[in-house]
């Protein structure tokens, strides 16, 4: 059993099926060097605008709201928040430590004390990206020489640091706004193309040669999910409806069970280029692994569309796996001819492959539950 070779996978032909213009992935000024560039003047925006705010009500050290601008903006609006919750967090920690502890004692130590303070203390509370911002207001409040209070400073320090992530999160709220939720939502429709592409190179090697592109593809799968995983994260942080934060999560966790079973797939094919046992389960073996692969383009296209009430036609993988079973059973009186290694291997596959055909079922049918009616 072979799948169809007439299928390759750049990453062009993965923008062509989520329906992206080519020319939006060609050409100097690409999707993702447009993204650069206004990443870059909205970080720019938001830094000339704390330090004008800072000249304009003459702060003191002003500049430190273009520096906390600088630091949190990020590319989408979620690792924004996420960025400005973790050094809000820090900041205030550290002002509060480096006030208290600069009180006490000689310089030196009281730093000292200061710095493991601030790091236990987050780490206790679960505020692990916070400890080192934390560490770094101790270090300006406690070891910067300015005339006034210590008190001063940190107040000084932490009305900077509002400043910047207040103008940071207006810019990237309301200027050419990047919705991480959005972009996931797109991730995840090419993380099930990446996993459809992997599935058919797998099988490539299911009494043939494997297929050259095997260990890429699955290297690009494993960046693809952690990519995806990252926004997911920052997609909790931007306003949007449970449904959507449903679905998202329900597609990361299906993403993640099916490359674990296409893994386990990849193991129970290893040395079968010379099994005979598996021609005999055709041509249902053939037929269920074909809709399995048309099975993943489906799920893309859906989650693309953010629409899973309609069932993909001309794949019924629920009759695809009754037949397979039907034949094994039919076929299994001669496996007396065959060695037990192949036949073993046959069954893991066909095992390997009802699972993975529940599991997209479950995917399209679980999220379509739970996004309901919902709208971008």
């Amino acid at each position: 059993m072979r799948l169809k070779k007439d299928k390759t996978w750049s990453q062009q032909q993965l923008a062509v099926k989520l329906r992206v213009a080519p020319k939006e992935n060609e050409g100097f000024f690409n999707r993702e060097r447009r993204r650069l560039l206004v990443d870059a003047a909205k970080t720019a925006l938001a830094a000339a605008l704390c330090w004008w705010i800072a000249l304009r009500f003459g702060l003191h050290d002003g500049y430190w709201g273009s520096i906390s601008a600088i630091i949190v903006m990020q590319s989408n609006v979620g690792a924004t928040v996420t960025a400005s919750r973790d050094r809000m967090l820090g900041t205030l920690i550290g002002a509060v430590l480096g006030f208290a502890f600069s009180l006490y004692g000689p310089t030196g130590l009281s730093y000292v004390l200061a710095l493991l303070t601030a790091i236990v203390a987050c780490g206790l509370m679960g505020l692990r990206n916070s400890a080192r911002l934390a560490c770094v207001t101790i270090t300006i409040v406690m070891l910067v020489h300015r005339e006034g209070s210590r008190w001063g400073l940190a107040l000084d320090r932490v009305s900077e640091v509002v400043l910047g992530i207040v103008i940071a999160l207006v810019v990237t709220t309301f200027v050419l706004p990047d919705r991480a939720r959005l972009r996931l939502r797109d991730g995840m429709a090419a993380e099930f193309l990446l996993l459809g592409a992997f599935f058919e190179a797998i099988l490539e090697g299911y009494r043939g040669a494997p297929a050259e592109r095997l260990a890429g593809l699955r290297e690009d799968v494993e960046s693809m999910l952690k990519g995806n995983d990252q926004l997911l994260e920052a997609s909790r942080n931007e306003p949007s409806t449970a449904a959507w934060r449903e679905g998202l999560s329900m597609l990361s966790q299906f993403g993640r069970s099916l490359f674990e079973s296409l893994l386990a797939l990849e193991l129970s094919v290893q040395d079968s280029h010379d099994d005979a046992f598996a021609q005999q389960l055709e041509p249902e073996l053939g037929r269920l692994a074909s809709d399995i692969g048309a099975g993943f383009h489906a799920a893309a296209g859906c989650i693309h569309k953010w629409r899973f009430n309609i069932a993909p036609q001309g794949i019924n993988l629920e009759k695809d796996v009754a037949d397979l079973e039907t034949r094994m059973n039919g076929v299994r009186h001669t496996g007396i001819g065959f060695s037990q290694a192949e036949i073993l291997r046959a069954y893991a596959v066909q095992l390997h492959l009802k699972q993975i055909a529940q599991l997209l079922k479950a995917a399209r049918a679980e999220t379509g539950h739970a996004v309901g009616k919902a709208r971008e």
